[in-house]
């Protein structure tokens, strides 16, 4: 009697992996976007066209990816990480999925409170989601620039301590998230 063991998980699951570098390309282009939408104003009507939807494609992901995230089990961290740098990884996973679901909603709310539909595609545009209310629309539109910062430090700091395990202590932690197969086989 033999008993097969499985190798122990080293990446995240498929589903997890695409949905991570979609999400990194589509927050980087709104990044993108959200600056020239404010540096160069005759782009601005354009830019705003995909800034939308795709702040909600952003938010549609975000969903996915959480429910993904509680659903599946995990790559255990890394025996690089102490304990300090587990909690400060973790903490800063939840901060960045709050902002990636409460930027696009925060977006979306302040655009309900200026009686301004988020048009999709078409004829196709979403309900609003907050009362018309230029007051609130005020204080909705600081919080979005406010997260957005808070979006674009948390996410530069992800890539920076990516880039720390990956050319300082050379551990594979980006291979956890590669979606080429690994050296042992794991895809």
């Amino acid at each position: 009697m033999t008993t097969e063991t499985k190798p122990p998980i080293t990446k995240f699951n498929l589903v997890a992996r695409l949905l991570h570098w979609s999400m990194a390309v589509m927050v980087i282009a709104q990044f993108f976007i959200g600056v020239t939408m404010i540096a160069a104003l005759s782009y601005y009507p354009l830019l705003l066209a995909i800034h939308r939807p795709l702040g909600i494609a952003i938010l549609v992901f975000a969903i996915v990816r959480l429910v993904n995230r509680l659903t599946r089990r995990l790559p255990p961290f890394l025996t690089t990480m102490g304990p300090l740098e587990r909690r400060i990884a973790s903490y800063s996973e939840y901060l960045l999925y709050a902002l990636l679901l409460a930027q696009p909603l925060i977006g979306w709310a302040m655009l309900s409170a200026a009686q301004s539909p988020v048009v999709l595609v078409g004829a196709l545009h979403l309900p609003a989601i907050a009362p018309h209310n230029i007051t609130l629309y005020a204080a909705l539109r600081t919080a979005h620039t406010v997260a957005a910062y808070l979006l674009f430090a948390t996410f530069t700091a992800h890539i920076c301590a990516v880039l720390f395990h990956t050319l300082a202590l050379r551990d594979g932690i980006l291979r956890r998230m590669s979606l080429w197969p690994s050296r042992n086989g794991q895809s």
